[in-house]
């Protein structure tokens, strides 16, 4: 798609939301590539700050990946609330200064400058705030320290435990990132976390949290549908399965896997 044309169809977009390949199963990969005006959809998985020491995962390797992707559209493990100024400070210093971007390496060092060439524009699409967090940290250091859920607490451990040695031998190759495989292993790994604590962490809840960054990604998504575009989402690995889930349910895009990306 020309410039000219994506500028036309995406202007203001960040503003109003708060600042070939085969496609995956499920009602989303019904429409395809045969369909001019369906949305194409990829979601990748990033591993934050691993991607500056990452020698399977660099940051020069996620770049690739998204010129590779050539999105019109990139939504990200942004707060809308936070765009506006993340898209701001970059523009006028070339700096990120948004609170959240500071963890976030794919953002600052690889989705912003890429967009100064590629043109494409930036969505925040994630429900995290700083108070979230905050209690979030609060209530599980309460569940840590009772020795009610003593048991609760070390089986969530060991799930943890169990998700570092089945993934040690495979590193950080995105390839392996992209699989069905890697998701079953994640969502094994949070399967107690889930399960147990879901109802004191409120919004902060495995559940709730990737309900809040699904329900932001299809908004922007609502506002583009028809429009024949590519968007790129941009989310931690862990929450990449639960993505895909709520992305498959739809009937007006067109989902792509990301590991093509890496080939």
């Amino acid at each position: 798609m020309n410039t000219t044309r994506r500028h036309a169809i995406l202007g203001g977009l960040a503003a109003g939301l708060g600042a070939a390949t085969q496609p995956l199963a499920g009602c989303a990969s019904e429409r395809t590539s045969l369909d001019p005006s369906i949305t194409k959809v990829t979601v990748l998985g990033a591993i934050h700050g691993r991607h500056r020491t990452s020698e399977l995962y660099s940051l020069d390797v996620l770049r690739k990946a998204i010129m590779r992707a050539e999105p019109d559209i990139v939504l990200t493990e942004l707060p809308p609330d936070q765009v506006d100024l993340a898209l701001s400070s970059f523009a006028e210093t070339g700096k990120v200064a948004a609170p959240r971007a500071r963890v976030f390496p794919e953002l600052t060092e690889a989705v912003f400058p890429l967009s100064e060439t590629m043109g494409y524009s930036i969505t925040g699409n994630a429900g995290w705030s700083r108070e979230l967090a905050d209690n979030r940290n609060a209530a599980l250091k309460v569940i840590e320290n009772d020795p009610a859920r003593a048991d609760e607490w070390a089986e969530h451990q060991a799930a943890r435990a169990r998700y570092s040695r089945e993934l040690r031998a495979r590193g950080d190759d995105p390839r392996f990132i992209h699989t069905p495989e890697y998701d079953a292993i994640v969502e094994r790994a949070q399967t107690p976390y889930q399960t147990y604590f879901d109802g004191d962490l409120g919004p902060g809840g495995w559940t709730q949290i990737n309900r809040a960054h699904t329900d932001l990604t299809a908004q922007t998504l609502d506002s583009v549908t028809g429009k024949g575009l590519k968007a790129l989402v941009i989310f931690g690995s862990w929450h990449k399965y639960m993505i895909e889930r709520a992305l498959m349910k739809r009937s007006d895009i067109e989902l792509l896997p990301a590991r093509s990306l890496f080939d």
